[in-house]
């Protein structure tokens, strides 16, 4: 008499950039001779799984069921990669196999990466993955290995196991698994802070200002005048990440590995050498992965050499500048990852470093400074809010004529302030307004428009770089105080002044 088909359904889900869409784990037990076969769209890895599903099942004390056993994974068009899906797989056949009640698997998803020994361990993309699952209303059980990953999202249903054998346990109700409720982490240790730097007081006020409404800002000067030790203290000026963007940027950085408490409320500062490629920029591969404008996302992108990077890997930035994404075309799939950074460069003035510093000869020709300082092209530089050139500054910390050094906490309060003001009247910074908005919110006075009227007649002044200037000087006008500060003529005149200083392209 021919055995009758058993069939078991249980949920998880897939990985495809910052998505994790759910995936169904279909498993048929019938007659015929022992296979157990695969099928769904699947890559390698998923295949590999029919040998660490048997043994754990059979490591474990379970049986692994006689026959025929097919694993379907749907919906068979998504692509599907990776170890994730084995824990999954390995309940179902359980469950089919009438060794795992069938009614505790409705509303529960599984992830997780099976040992010989049964043993859990953990995978990548965890937290998109429960953040899908949360707003599924499901529960999650995922390896007890990634605890610390599973608390940062805060949701109690999420459920930590260390070994199959616990998982079936939980499931036949003989013994409950323990829940991943967030801990208390430590707020972010302070990075370095401006009273390390002495004098360049128009770069920190320019710092300041970009920290206060998320504009992109490129340092111009010959080498030794700070231009690294600047953008190394932006993260510091920022203000703390909301939960929205804490939990975002983490699931980034959760794409590649575990993500620990270190990560959590940190703001990225990423600074990758100037031989990396498009692909290490902007995220790729066969398989795509996020790449360093996407691992900066809701941080810093700190670009040192500016014309040393390569025309084309520069060209790329241009896009996610303006959108804030990054999609990343390939023949299987379509992967969008987020990119919403701020963008701080870094160049010297010709190719000796030397231009215009009365201390040093320069030795380059005219031509060759404009040949590179034309390596950073005009449609880039307008992305760049501002520009400005920065001198050898040899004023001592103690002169009667230098301005006051402030911490780094002195001035994000201020910073903080100017944040709170922008998201209560538009719901963003201001460097993040849409056409629609900027002209809702940056409306100069009388004064102020003809100002910038001229200059944008006198320094040709693109539709995108006046745009620029308003919402740079309403940055300026939010610092200055008041619940809603005009744009006065003061304003305008110091937005033009940093954007159209000596720098290339101005």
């Amino acid at each position: 008499m021919a055995m009758a088909t058993q069939l078991a359904t249980v949920l998880t889900r897939a990985r495809t950039g910052m998505a994790a869409p759910q995936v169904t784990v279909e498993v048929t037990v019938s007659g015929g001779l022992p296979m157990l076969g695969i099928v769904g769209l699947v890559e390698t890895a998923v295949r590999e799984s029919r040998q660490r599903v048997r043994a754990a099942i059979e490591q474990s004390g379970f049986r692994f069921p006689d026959g025929k056993v097919i694993v379907n994974l749907a919906p068979g068009d998504l692509p599907k990669s990776g170890s994730r899906f084995d824990l999954a797989i390995a309940i179902a056949v359980l469950a089919a196999s009438g060794q795992v009640p069938a009614e505790p698997l409705e509303g529960c998803e599984f992830l997780g990466e099976l040992a010989f020994s049964g043993r859990l361990r953990p995978v990548t993309g965890l937290l998109s993955a429960l953040i899908q699952s949360k707003r599924a209303a499901h529960t999650c059980i995922v390896p007890a290995a990634s605890a610390a990953e599973a608390a940062l999202l805060g949701t109690e249903t999420v459920l930590l196991a260390d070994h199959l054998l616990d998982v079936v346990r939980h499931l036949r109700g003989e013994e409950a698994l323990s829940g991943g409720v967030r801990a208390d982490v430590p707020a972010p240790a302070p990075g370095e802070d401006m009273l390390d730097v002495s004098g360049q007081f128009q770069a920190r006020r320019a710092l300041e200002i970009a920290a206060a409404g998320a504009h992109n800002l490129l340092l111009v000067g010959p080498p030794g005048t700070g231009k690294s030790m600047l953008a190394r203290r932006l993260p510091g000026l920022l203000p703390d990440m909301t939960d929205d963007e804490a939990v975002e940027t983490a699931a980034v950085y959760s794409l590649l590995g575990p993500v620990g408490e270190s990560l959590w409320r940190k703001r990225p500062f990423r600074a990758p050498h100037h031989t990396a490629s498009a692909i290490a920029l902007v995220g790729g591969g066969s398989n795509p992965r996020p790449g360093e404008i996407s691992l900066a996302h809701n941080g810093v992108l700190f670009l040192d050499e500016l014309p040393e990077y390569s025309h084309p890997v520069l060209e790329t930035l241009r896009e996610p500048l303006e959108s804030g994404r990054v999609t990343i075309a390939r023949a299987s799939q379509t992967v969008e990852f987020p990119s919403r950074f701020q963008l701080i460069a870094a160049m010297n003035p010709c190719p000796c470093g030397f231009s215009g510093d009365p201390k040093h000869l320069c030795r380059c020709s005219p031509d060759q400074v404009m040949r590179y300082q034309h390596r950073v092209s005009g449609p880039f530089l307008d992305r760049i809010d501002m520009r400005l050139v920065l001198s050898r500054e040899l004023m001592p910390r103690d002169s009667d004529a230098a301005p006051a050094s402030e911490s780094s906490q002195a001035i994000r309060s201020r910073v903080e302030r100017a944040v709170r003001l922008q998201r209560r009247r538009s719901g963003c910074l201001n460097a993040h307004l849409d056409e629609g908005r900027t002209q809702q919110w940056c409306i100069p006075d009388t004064q102020g428009r003809k100002v910038l009227r001229t200059a944008a007649e006198r320094f040709a002044l693109s539709g995108r770089a006046q745009v620029s200037v308003l919402r740079l000087a309403r940055t300026i006008a939010d610092l200055d105080g008041g619940d809603d500060p005009a744009i006065r003529v003061c304003h305008i005149t110091e937005a033009l002044a940093l954007r159209a200083e000596r720098a290339p392209g101005c």
